[in-house]
């Protein structure tokens, strides 16, 4: 059985002031309303982040009773990796509709914290807590500082990664930058050094906000509001905990996950209109380009030079100003969904992709820890 994405929305974004349940109830009756749905049409839920029992916590609060959920915690990728087990749980009969949702208010919380009490057992506690490393922007500028020094790459390549994150959130309305000005290379060079080689402007947001999809199968997605997005194939794999525990700074999951996605579309690289990849440093653009497949190991730097992923280049990316410049709540590889569905559908006003027929959409979770991809494809 085939599967499509039915609806896609947001909650508020920015500083909003609201409950983490409040934001998710948002999301999730605007999706429902985006695919013409109502809570009474859903049986299976998939959500995280809110607490230990995330879905039972959130059916709880929207009064349903799904015959499937999962609340699966992998960080940034779990939104992707749900499109998958929704697939699954859909084409097996567990369920018919499925609701993957997320929201935070770290903003508002004033927090960046997701994490709890350092085992003391484990290789992070022992190996890499000694050293006081920020959690996880000292593993990430690890990861670029290797980059650099193993490619002969400059700062200023992975400057033009932020750049042009900027340059889509000015055409996006709901860009927490949005009306901000232009970000320039020397502007992300000259930031504050948070933890070299990476800059403040090199770092994703800290914004409240969430988003919500509707899975459901494609012969009933047809009927529904909006022209589906057909989940066309996914892929994900896990790699490590901590730094200790990755064997290569330079080959992060997504090289696995993306050929296993490519592999069940039976599509490649150059098939791929508009791009949606997590973008919470600099460096994971980079790293996840060069995994997915755009561009051989080390070439990544090159490759986003002369615009190629700004508005008008050769491969839009993170056509709604990403996690730089848009939106990130902690976790943000739903978002990333959202955003490929309205590409599909031809909804992104100033930003829209002429005639995007394929988008990819990659999450990354942890330190470089989990990665998973899913490609969808326009009901044409």
């Amino acid at each position: 059985m085939t599967v499509a994405i039915a609806g896609a929305a947001e909650s508020d974004l920015g500083v909003t002031g609201k409950s983490i349940l409040g934001l998710q109830a948002q999301a999730v009756t605007r999706a429902l309303d985006d695919a013409g749905l109502a809570l009474s049409d859903v049986d299976g839920l998939a959500t995280t982040g809110i607490s230990r029992f995330s879905a039972t916590q959130l059916a709880d609060y929207l009064g349903i009773e799904p015959s499937w959920t999962d609340s699966t915690f992998a960080g940034g990728s779990a939104f992707e990796m749900f499109v998958a087990r929704a697939a699954q749980a859909i084409e097996a009969g567990q369920c018919s509709t499925v609701l993957i949702t997320f929201a935070s208010n770290q903003r508002s919380a004033r927090s960046r914290s997701l994490g709890g009490v350092l085992d003391p057992h484990t290789p992070e506690a022992v190996f890499e807590s000694p050293y006081a490393p920020l959690y996880p922007i000292s593993y990430y500028a690890m990861a670029a500082q290797r980059y650099l020094h193993a490619y002969g790459a400059s700062r200023e390549q992975l400057a033009e990664v932020a750049a042009a994150a900027r340059e889509w959130a000015l055409l996006n309305p709901k860009a927490f930058r949005y009306g901000k000005g232009p970000l320039t290379v020397p502007d992300v060079l000259d930031a504050p050094m948070v933890s070299t080689p990476l800059t403040t402007a090199d770092c994703c947001l800290v914004t409240d906000g969430g988003g919500a999809v509707v899975v459901t199968s494609l012969e009933r997605a047809r009927d529904l509001r909006k022209p589906p997005a057909i989940v066309l194939g996914y892929g994900e794999s896990t790699t490590n905990t901590s730094m200790t525990s990755a064997p290569d700074l330079l080959r992060p999951g997504s090289f696995d996950s993306g050929r296993r996605a490519f592999a069940m579309a039976g599509l490649d690289p150059s098939d791929v209109d508009v791009a949606e990849v997590y973008d919470s440093f600099t460096i994971t653009v980079l790293l996840t380009l060069e995994g997915l497949g755009f561009c051989a190991p080390g070439e990544a730097a090159g490759f986003v030079a002369d615009g190629r992923i700004r508005p008008g280049g050769g491969l839009p990316l993170n056509t709604n100003g990403g996690g730089l410049s848009y939106c990130h709540p902690g976790q943000y590889g739903l978002l990333l969904l959202v955003e490929a569905v309205r590409q599909l559908r031809g909804e992104c006003g100033d930003r829209q992709v002429a005639g995007a027929e394929i988008a990819l959409a990659h999450g990354t979770g942890g330190i470089l820890s989990s990665h998973a991809t899913v490609l969808l494809g326009a009901d044409r």
